[in-house]
């Protein structure tokens, strides 16, 4: 009978453990699955910032057969910045501006303003970027032969805006640009 009562304490005691053991991985599986949740409730999500874009022309007309001045104006509000055209990491979106126009127009190469370099707290090195107000130029040669009245083109600006803290999403705008030809 002794043998009977010693096996016994051994299978309690073993129950008792494998109980300990089931209710300590239960309760560390309850604290891993509750900390998710309290850090994405304590995270903020930035915003992106309202980054203004306009397309202008130097003039109110176009002439046939000549070239005319073509604007991209960029204003990035204060305490927040975009990637140069020209990154100085591989892994940086450059902006870009690709000019839409009808057959027979000629859109010659955008020219880009010279960058400022910045450190960020995010970055150890110094990066390309672009501040405020920034101008994109490039010329529009209208053929001679154009038939309509009114040359419509279209400007697709690629940039990633970034604040000192985090850089967001890539963004293309479409600016539509019109102008009179005469």
């Amino acid at each position: 009978m002794n043998k009977n009562r010693i096996q016994e304490s051994g299978v309690r005691s073993q129950n008792k453990r494998k109980t300990k053991r089931a209710a300590l991985s239960l309760l560390l599986a309850s604290i891993l699955l509750a900390l998710p949740v309290n850090f994405h409730a304590e995270t903020l999500s930035p915003i992106q910032p309202n980054i203004d874009v306009n397309g202008q022309f130097s003039a109110a007309r176009a002439q046939r057969g000549r070239v005319i001045r073509a604007t991209v104006v960029i204003n990035i509000p204060s305490g927040f910045h975009i990637n140069s055209n020209r990154p100085l990491a591989k892994f940086l979106i450059p902006t870009s501006l690709k000019v839409e126009a009808p057959g027979g127009v000629r859109v010659g190469t955008v020219s880009f303003p010279p960058a400022h370099l910045r450190s960020f707290s995010f970055s150890p090195d110094k990066l390309s970027v672009y501040e405020g107000r920034v101008v994109l130029r490039f010329n529009v040669t209208v053929p001679q032969n154009f038939s309509g009245g009114e040359l419509n083109l279209r400007a697709n600006l690629r940039y990633q805006s970034c604040n000192d803290e985090a850089c967001f999403p890539p963004v293309t705008r479409g600016v539509p640009m019109s102008i009179a030809v005469g």
